[in-house]
């Protein structure tokens, strides 16, 4: 219990001052919580037509494009982690295009697919790729050296040699990269829908900013918040499941 007053006390004060600033100032553009409370009561719970127009699809564009990205990056990662010449040839093309900004190929994908969920899946595939990818490289390349070696001594099929000793071995790397694309993925939903789309989260914010209406602009935001704590807390718990086999730190117990 101590733990979890220690964790929101902060937080909570924050809000406190955010409402006392916000009362005082009288400012349109930054409301105070408790007006956006207000807002996002009225746009989601009262009207509920705008959870399932809006809310649901980005949360089943930005899990669909993660799971994919996700699937993509941990298997071609494995493969490229275990092979020295592959990655000797497939590394600077995978430097060449982590380094280009996915919002920078939005116009691309609107040429490609006319806007719609295929435009936002791979904006935000192509975005959330590279930590997967790069880390379960990472991760495959740092199995044990013992481990190999007695693998090929007692000459274990080469699916089972993967699934059994590669995937454990490199599993913590894979899960950091997981946490680090689920938080983009939430972001290039945002970007996609920003574009090229009527209803989502991201539109919805768009909408607002042009009607003025800034209280319903912050619902979005802080919706948004919720939305990335919530995940991240689900990945959390699986991944410690996950890794339960693993030695943890005494902070790490006491999470």
């Amino acid at each position: 219990m101590n733990k979890f007053l220690q964790r929101w006390t902060v937080f909570a004060g924050l809000i406190v001052f955010w409402q006392l600033a916000g009362m005082a100032a009288d400012d349109p553009f930054f409301p105070p919580p408790s007006d956006i409370v207000t807002a996002a009561w009225e746009w989601w719970v009262l009207e509920p037509q705008n959870v399932t127009e809006h809310i649901l699809p980005s949360i089943g564009r930005l899990l669909s494009g993660w799971a994919i990205a996700s699937v993509i990056g941990v298997a071609l990662g494995v493969l490229l982690g275990r092979s020295d010449r592959a990655m000797d040839y497939a590394g600077p093309l995978l430097v060449f295009l982590r380094s280009i900004p996915p919002p920078a190929l939005v116009p691309v994908f609107l040429l490609l697919f006319r806007g719609g969920t295929s435009m936002q899946l791979a904006t935000i595939i192509f975005g959330v790729i590279w930590p997967v990818l790069l880390n379960s490289v990472d991760g495959a390349r740092s199995v044990d050296v013992t481990k190999v070696d007695t693998s090929a001594v007692f000459r274990i099929p080469r699916h089972q040699w993967v699934l059994g000793v590669v995937l454990p071995a490199a599993s913590p790397k894979i899960f950091a990269g997981l946490r680090v694309s689920l938080s983009l993925s939430l972001v290039l939903m945002v970007i996609s829908e920003l574009v090229g789309t009527d209803n989502g989260i991201g539109s919805q914010l768009m909408q607002a900013q042009r009607e003025f209406d800034y209280t319903r602009m912050w619902a979005g935001i802080v919706l948004l918040g919720v939305l990335g704590y919530g995940l991240n807390t689900v990945l959390l718990a699986v991944e410690r499941r996950a890794l339960a086999w693993q030695p943890r730190s005494r902070d790490e117990q006491h999470a």
